[in-house]
């Protein structure tokens, strides 16, 4: 009784050590800072991304974030949208290379968007906000936007997310807000348009086969009553002229 009861205190123990290792390795990765869009980010179009900033700490609260946006794919167009509590700088820079937009060049572009509290509370513990924000044209010779950003907190603690998850690695400690690209919106709308043509065609290939079967059965009903009519007259003539040859 003594071993089986060391027994189960040790499967006890090993499985509360695995669920406090599976807690410690679950937790961080929902306080990960994070950046998605609202629907589709296409390539080439526009989207709108909201910057998801979880508070970690239990005694301070979120007061700023700042948020550098990529350099090796500049976006021309970059508008915050107002948070309640919360001023907004937006920091352009100079473009070593122009970008093209509607048909006019852009020297520079929004390098950095940095949040700051202004009610004194910011993000308390146990809250996270999102911080929306409009953005394009996204680039189309890319998969996925990296966003760095820096968390800072009411005890003047800053967490740096600036990591850059590599494919086939372990996720980093503070990884950057990373923004996954979809496939750009002509190819879909293409693909949309040849599947509306292709079903115009089927439809109209079925209407007309529709239409000549129509016609057909019709030429076979008129051709039977004509062969009916045909044969009355016949049989017509003949029963008359029997009457007129016994009269």
């Amino acid at each position: 009784m003594q071993a089986i009861s060391r027994k189960t205190s040790r499967l006890a123990t090993v499985g509360a050590l695995a669920g406090a290792a599976v807690l410690a390795v679950s937790v961080p990765a929902f306080a990960h800072v994070t950046v998605a869009a609202e629907g589709a980010a296409a390539k080439g179009g526009y989207a709108v991304v909201d910057f998801k900033v979880p508070n970690e700490r239990d005694n301070a609260s979120t007061t700023k974030l700042e948020v550098a946006f990529p350099t090796d794919h500049p976006l021309a167009s970059v508008m915050p949208e107002p948070v309640n509590g919360w001023k907004v700088e937006v920091t352009k820079s100079k473009l070593d290379k122009p970008l093209k937009m509607h048909g006019k060049q852009i020297s520079e572009a929004v390098s950095k968007v940095t949040w700051t509290a202004t009610d004194g509370k910011g993000i308390l513990p146990g809250y996270f906000q999102k911080f929306p924000v409009s953005v394009g044209a996204l680039p189309q010779d890319a998969d996925q936007l990296v966003f760095k950003a820096l968390q800072t907190y009411s005890n003047k603690e800053v967490v740096r997310w600036i990591e850059v998850p590599q494919k086939g690695q372990a996720e980093p400690d503070n990884p950057a807000p990373t923004l996954q690209l979809t496939a750009a919106a002509d190819d879909a709308h293409g693909a949309a348009a040849q599947n509306a043509s292709a079903g115009s065609k089927s439809a109209e290939s079925t209407s007309t086969a529709a239409a000549e079967s129509g016609s057909d059965t019709t030429a076979r009903v008129l051709g039977v009553v004509g062969i009916v009519v045909g044969a009355a007259g016949v049989a017509y003539g003949v029963f008359a002229g029997r009457r007129r040859t016994a009269a």
